[in-house]
């Protein structure tokens, strides 16, 4: 028989506490208290940064290949050999490689003036990530005859010039002084909240880009390229422009929009400083609600020592019993977050201004894992703080606590 377990057993379940049964319940709140900020904090922060992640990947896609000289602009064409482009897609982590192009324009639509950046899209690519920012409408027709004529706008767009899907307006493009102009449907609205996406950008068919500027059926402004595992894009990168001509460059969008990817690692910090912070709350309750046990149960200490029992065993005691307090205060921690994180996951309750966050809910996501790794962390780190003022049980002594008592 494990005695020492067995005992804290008794002191646990069948013991009478006095003046700790306050303290003790502090201690599973406040630990409580610690696993569900630290859960949700991670839950959260690694919500966002994944939404934020998608969006960017979603319209600028993973990698993209551009000309490499100086000055070169949406006029710039080129086009990559098939042999080329057949070598990048064989790539382990390459999902698929389409060719784009952009065009200035300037949209004069009810008495209201945009200029915009037009996106031309080749008739194979894959909108599923338009299609999850669409709102009204539908994505674009690629393969039809008049897929020339159709546009994607945004919401912002739609609000401030008045247009509905199925609209049609005019257009016009400035190319050498001269200006021509093109008339378009609105097939699509969609909404990405992120503001210099929704005021700067429409969508549209690659081939109106191609007549605009002149360009051969296979000449492109630009190609994106599209991974499997984001977390070996650097690696991807170096891999694609090993295979391209010495005339181009492949640029992955961390780099294109440095920015925003360096502003959100920096938000691993809050992660650790809430960990660090709700720790040290827990552990600071755990060796109060520990000292005060061994006050109280001062008497049997002594008994304990007079029978035989020596203070290692003594000392197994009270951590086990520390260790049932961790677990009453974890288990019901984690029942709230949990909880917490499904009904958001499932309702969208806990809402956020998405002109300022870009997103229009508070984003959840983790792993089990994470969640195993975070719970056993906090009981390492609490047993090795707890097992110093254990020590204290070396210092008491059986005879002067008999006489006391």
């Amino acid at each position: 028989m494990n005695f020492p377990l067995f005992l804290a057993g008794r002191i646990i379940f069948k013991g009478q506490r006095t003046f700790s049964k306050l303290i003790v319940r502090v201690t599973i709140g406040a630990l409580a208290l610690a696993i569900i900020a630290i859960l949700l904090s991670v839950a959260i922060l690694r919500g966002f940064k994944d939404e934020i992640t998608e969006k960017q990947r979603g319209f600028f896609s993973d990698v993209i290949l551009t000309k490499q000289e100086l000055g070169a602009n949406d006029a710039t064409a080129i086009s990559l050999d098939e042999a080329v482009i057949a070598k990048i897609q064989s790539l382990p982590n390459v999902v698929s490689i389409s060719s784009f192009a952009t065009k200035v324009g300037i949209m004069n639509v009810n008495g209201e003036v945009e200029g915009v950046i037009l996106k031309g899209l080749e008739q194979g690519y894959n909108q599923q990530y338009l299609a999850k920012t669409i709102i009204q409408g539908d994505t674009l027709a690629l393969s039809t005859d008049n897929a020339d004529n159709q546009l994607l706008i945004s919401s912002y767009l739609s609000n401030r010039l008045k247009l509905k899907v199925g609209d049609d307006f005019i257009m016009s493009f400035v190319d050498d002084n001269r200006t021509r102009k093109r008339k378009f449907v609105v097939k699509g609205i969609f909404r990405t909240n992120s503001e210099e996406l929704d005021k700067n950008y429409v969508i549209g068919s690659l081939g109106v880009i191609r007549k605009l500027n002149n360009l051969g059926d296979r000449d492109a402004g630009a190609y994106e390229v599209r991974v499997k595992d984001f977390t070996l894009l650097d690696q991807t990168t170096a891999l694609i422009s090993d295979e391209l001509p010495i005339d181009m460059k492949a640029t992955n969008v961390v780099e294109q929009l440095s920015d925003i990817f360096n502003w959100l690692k920096m938000l691993d910090m809050n992660d650790d400083i809430i960990f660090v912070l709700m720790v040290i709350v827990a552990v600071i309750n755990m060796i109060s609600s520990l000292l005060i046990t061994i006050l109280e149960r001062t008497f049997l200490i002594g008994m304990l020592k007079a029978l035989g029992m020596v203070n290692k065993e003594i000392r197994k005691v009270f951590l086990y019993n520390s260790l049932y307090l961790i677990g009453l205060g974890l288990f019901f921690g984690n029942a709230i977050a949990l909880v917490l994180y499904f009904v958001q996951q499932q309702t969208k309750i806990f809402t956020l201004d998405p002109t300022i966050y870009y997103i229009e809910y508070v984003p959840l996501s983790i792993d089990f894992a994470t969640v195993v790794i975070l719970n056993l962390s906090i009981v390492f780190i609490a047993l090795i703080t707890l097992f110093i003022p254990s020590m204290l049980i070396s210092r008491i002594s059986p005879i002067k606590t008999i006489q006391f008592k």
